[in-house]
């Protein structure tokens, strides 16, 4: 006999309410409730569970309730439905409780064509319950609804342990298009995740367009776990700075760098250091593209007369004394030394040359001896005035009395920047002040082991290294780009990091400039994210190369979405992280974290009555996560899809007993591995399939 509705909705009742607040609902269950599995919900599941779902009638359907917690409250008597107790013994009798956190509205939507019953999730809650309200447990349909609600659910990325096994899928414009964290200690599989968000994303799109997808993922790796992740997976881009088979040489030529990352580099200190740096790259990028005749190389050489004139009169040197006088005299005669004639000039141009020499001999002629009188204003300005003609005569305009951007990607060698910049501090007068900052970039171009940055490999263009890096035109070279970035120098390191991250976010900001308003969406994947984007002290003068890395990613971060760039943040250290990037990520999936600083971080990231779902972070098994943010209409507890081994990025824990007891064998030459560390001789690295067979 089939029961009323009424009578099947009675039988789902677990309790009534008896307190109400905006963040949190208490339940006193009923003594007839399910004290361990529930048998009247459509099929046998466990109640009462922490983080289950109960939903609550209201005007718009019923009211979603995740559970908080559970405990017993002692009693005078049982409140047992339709039976008064009051005569028997007074004894204390156990009351169970509850609190739940409201999520949502669960509305229903009629029977779909199979006729079962439709239901749609809505997050937010308009109207609360009331003292008195009953609480229902979900049946398994209205369960589903819950968890695999909300729009363009497109990828599936595992299943909820909590709700009948219900498919969490994501929508990937939401999960990567509004920047994504993914945090959990060591071993709890963070990098599977991150692996299989990439290939589960990948795959789903393939089975839509029938062909390979026009997508883009760049994938910074410090540990090297990816390299052979995706290779089932056809073309996939691997850069290393020793490249294996399959692999190619990473390369991020010097010129790249900006003037922001050359300074942190070399250390170089603001107020003497820096500026010498930006004009010898300005001088540098300024020579890259045209021929380097006498007359362009005299114009350059006017167009930094005319800047360090102009830096002089600020500074009011020629007029402060005796002293600066001297000084200001000897840099205004190792000038005049500059300005020599060539047969290749017009007769304009030598005309305009021998008269800036007179102006400089008439000029040096009334300041001579030890204690020189000081120069006045006028004739600064006569002697700016004049050198600024030239300029003009020699090609060169007003606006370019400021030489280009100096951070403008445009190529040179790495000896070029070394004459630049000592050309520059000589015409300046501060040769002396720049010789640890040369010393720096002397020892950079003699490394050998700096040949991703020195120029030393295969020559490297603009439009080539986007290609190969970013992705060519559909993707046609593939959608995954791996950079390896395992042995590079720890001296720049971080210089590197910065510079993928900043070119990749400049080349998409030109691609919607040129595109009018369209973007080309590309996700950047950050492994041991503390390590890159960790936050730093703004008060420091000289930015150091970890500051400036995590800079790029805090600007990614802020304004990347815009562009078209996505960021996915994988750490086990969030307390490390920068809380800029922090704050901008939409949406966490989040493994097993026992430390207590980072979980105190976590709490704080998500709203106050959702804290009690992650009281579950210490306790996670492996492959366990939970979702929550922006692209998830609810936080939910995920068993992500299993990958196999041989999909899995090389993070394993270390086989100890295996090889201790002998069932792998691991021979050991050490003056192989010293010969290589020191660079004696190539030594050939043992292939993947290599070690793959030993284990």
């Amino acid at each position: 006999m089939s029961m009323s509705p009424l009578a099947y909705a009675d039988s789902l009742r677990i309790g009534t309410i008896d307190f109400v607040s905006p963040d949190e609902i208490k339940v006193l269950l009923d003594i007839e409730a399910p004290d361990g599995v529930a048998l009247n919900t459509g099929t046998p599941r466990s109640f009462p569970r922490i983080n289950g779902y109960v939903l609550i009638p209201s005007d718009e359907g019923h009211l979603v309730a995740q559970v908080e917690w559970i405990t017993i409250e002692r009693s005078q008597y049982p409140k047992r439905k339709g039976m008064q107790d009051f005569g028997l013994v007074d004894l204390p009798y156990p009351l169970r409780k509850m609190s739940l956190n409201p999520l949502g509205v669960l509305g229903y939507g009629g029977k779909n064509a199979q006729g079962q019953e439709s239901f749609s999730f809505r997050r937010g809650v308009g109207s609360y319950p009331s003292v008195g309200d009953p609480v229902l447990l979900p049946t398994e349909s209205q369960l589903r609804a819950i968890v695999e609600s909300g729009d363009n659910r497109r990828v599936p990325i595992g299943t909820s342990p909590l709700a009948a096994n219900a498919k969490v899928m994501i929508d990937p414009d939401r999960l990567f298009g509004r920047h994504l964290a993914v945090l959990g200690n060591t071993g709890s599989g963070k990098s599977c995740s991150v692996a299989g968000l990439i290939r589960w994303s990948l795959e789903a799109a393939r089975k839509s367009k029938s062909s390979d997808p026009n997508a883009r993922f760049i994938v910074l790796d410090p540990n090297g776990e990816y390299a052979h992740t995706f290779r089932d997976m056809g073309k996939v881009r691997v850069y290393a700075v020793d490249p294996d088979e399959g692999m190619a040489q990473l390369q991020v030529p010097l010129w790249f760098w900006n003037s922001a990352e050359w300074a942190a580099f070399t250390q170089a200190s603001a107020k003497t250091q820096r500026p010498t740096l930006v004009q010898a790259l300005r001088s540098v990028r300024d020579g890259a593209l045209n021929a380097a005749t006498p007359s362009h190389d005299m114009r350059r050489y006017l167009r930094t007369l005319v800047s360090a004139i102009q830096v002089e009169r600020s500074s009011g040197n020629p007029w402060k004394g005796s002293g600066q006088a001297k000084g200001f005299r000897d840099r205004l005669i190792s000038w005049k030394e500059g300005l020599e004639n060539s047969d290749s000039f017009s007769n304009l141009e030598a005309t305009a040359l021998n008269e800036l020499r007179q102006h400089f001999t008439q000029l040096l002629a009334g300041h001579q001896g030890d204690w020189p009188q000081v120069f006045t204003l006028q004739e600064i300005n006569d002697l700016l005035t004049q050198v600024s003609q030239a300029h003009t005569i020699f090609g060169g305009s007003d606006t370019e009395v400021l030489p280009i951007d100096a951070d403008v990607p445009r190529p040179f060698e790495g000896n070029q920047l070394l004459r630049s910049v000592e050309a520059t501090a000589e015409l300046v007068g501060v040769s002396e002040y720049v010789e640890t900052m040369l010393m720096r970039i002397r020892t950079l171009l003699s490394d050998s082991r700096m040949k991703i940055v020195s120029g030393t490999g295969e020559a490297c263009s603009l439009d080539d290294w986007l290609r190969n890096y970013i992705g060519d035109d559909q993707a046609s070279n593939g959608s995954i780009t791996i950079i390896d970035l395992s042995l590079v120098p720890a001296e720049v390191v971080h210089i590197i990091t910065a510079v993928i991250a900043r070119m990749t976010l400049e080349a998409l900001q030109r691609y919607r400039k040129l595109h009018q308003g369209q973007v080309l969406p590309t996700v950047l994947v950050m492994e041991e994210a503390h390590t890159f984007i960790k936050r730093y002290s703004e008060d420091a003068e000289n930015q150091n190369a970890a500051a400036i890395c995590c800079q790029v990613f805090e600007k990614i971060a802020r304004e990347g979405r815009k562009f078209g760039l996505g960021l996915v943040l994988s750490s086990q250290r969030p307390s490390e992280l920068s809380p800029t990037v922090l704050s901008q990520c939409n949406s966490f999936l989040l493994h097993r974290i026992s430390n207590d600083r980072d979980q105190e971080l976590v709490h704080k990231l998500v709203p106050d009555n959702l804290r009690g779902l992650l009281r579950d972070l210490p306790s996670l098994p492996a492959r366990q996560a939970i979702l929550l943010g922006w692209a998830s209409e609810l936080p939910v507890l995920v068993q992500m899809n299993a990958l196999p081994e041989q999909q899995q990025p090389k993070s394993h824990d270390p086989g100890y007993w295996k090889v201790w007891s002998g069932e792998v064998e691991r021979a050991v030459d050490w003056k192989a591995i010293a010969d290589d560390w020191q660079q004696y001789g190539a030594v050939q690295p043992q292939t993947n399939d290599e070690a793959e067979d030993q284990e």
